[in-house]
């Protein structure tokens, strides 16, 4: 059984939990998944038996030659999306109620009003599916990390104090985009000094500020993504600099060595927040300890308090990204992507980070 034939038996045995007939395709990222082929502006429609992916006349070509072969490939009216739920008896439609409209679900309704289906909404679906990567999924996530690497590599080489931290964050993308990335994984963070306490802070067009540098980006291979960030210093670190460094990095190898099956993903988020907060910084770790990472930058599973019982299951690849973030004065994080393995963990992010880097 091959990738595909793998991934609509699993779609298909949560079909019949359900008692869907048939699933309407709309995101990007799961037509992705269930097509192979990456369609900005068209959707795909997953019956128990068949599959077929609605291009238009912008994509047909691309999704004739890239869509796998398990799929039909067809403009929207050829056939009509109606004709295929009134010829199968299709009565009830899954449809993505985290990413469809209501516009695009009241659209959907009016366009098979003739076959009459029911709706049930089953945003769910895909993502505890997709949480658990298959090997070649865990290739692509680190094909992409590999390019983040050299990035990183190359822009401590380059940098100079009179580059802007917008320079800084198109160095890091230009350099992944001609090594093998189809795009950013997000938008790069890149922030210093003062500016380094924002956690999601956006580039500004200022020379570096003396202080840390946080750089928080990704590359993006077959449509999958990575996720690290790395924080070095612009001019010489004082004591307290280097001791809050340590510290972050004291917690998130702590967490990444707790990582393995069976785990509660809330206990990886208690034990780095203990230790930072044990260390003088409790309450400058602002937010969770990671996410999931694979087709998007967020996913299914996070780390953090809010999980409960949950557990980690193998084949999940989560972030491990603590950080102390002391406002007006700077800010610090760490991360690394983390492969659940049936005995373990491995740490998919080969980087430099066990001490601080003054530049």
């Amino acid at each position: 059984m091959n990738k595909m034939e793998l991934r609509y038996a699993k779609l298909r045995e949560k079909m019949d939990e359900l008692g869907l007939d048939a699933i309407y395709v709309n995101s990007a990222e799961n037509h992705l998944y269930v097509t192979d082929f990456d369609n900005p502006d068209g959707y795909a429609f997953l019956t128990k038996d068949a599959a077929w992916v609605f291009a238009d006349s912008r994509y047909i070509e691309a999704a004739k030659a890239e869509a796998t072969s398990l799929c039909t490939v067809c403009l929207p009216g050829q056939p009509a999306l109606l004709e295929i739920v009134k010829e199968r008896g299709i009565r009830v439609i899954g449809y993505e109620d985290r990413r469809m409209t209501c516009a695009g679900l009241e659209s959907l309704k009016k366009s098979l009003a003739d076959a009459n289906p029911e709706f049930a909404p089953v945003g769910g679906i895909f993502t505890a599916i997709r949480s658990v990567k298959t090997p070649d999924e865990v290739e692509n996530i680190v094909a992409a990390q590999r390019i983040a690497e050299g990035a990183f590599r190359h822009i401590v080489k380059v940098l100079t104090h009179d580059m802007t931290e917008i320079e800084v964050a198109a160095e890091l993308e230009y350099y992944m985009k001609k090594n093998g990335s189809q795009k950013p994984s997000f938008d790069t963070i890149a922030v210093s000094g003062s500016a380094s306490s924002r956690p999601h802070g956006v580039p500004r067009p200022v020379k570096l500020e003396k202080g840390f540098l946080t750089m928080d980006y990704g590359a993006m291979v077959n449509g999958y993504h990575s996720d690290m960030t790395r924080t070095v210093s612009i001019g010489k670190a004082d004591d307290e600099m280097k001791r809050l460094y340590d510290t972050v990095l004291k917690a998130q190898c702590a967490a990444i060595d707790a990582i393995g099956p069976g785990k509660k993903n809330a206990d990886m988020d208690k034990l780095a927040r203990d230790i930072i907060d044990d260390a003088g910084y409790k309450g400058y770790f602002s937010h969770s300890l990671g996410h999931g990472v694979g087709l998007e930058i967020h996913e299914d599973p996070g780390l953090h308090g809010r999980m409960g019982d949950a557990v980690l299951l193998p084949g999940q690849i989560v972030t491990s990204e603590p950080g102390i973030y002391i406002e007006g004065k700077y800010g610090c994080r760490i991360e690394d992507m983390v492969l659940v393995t049936e005995d373990g963990r491995r740490d998919l992010t080969d980087c430099p980070k066990m001490e601080l880097l003054e530049l």
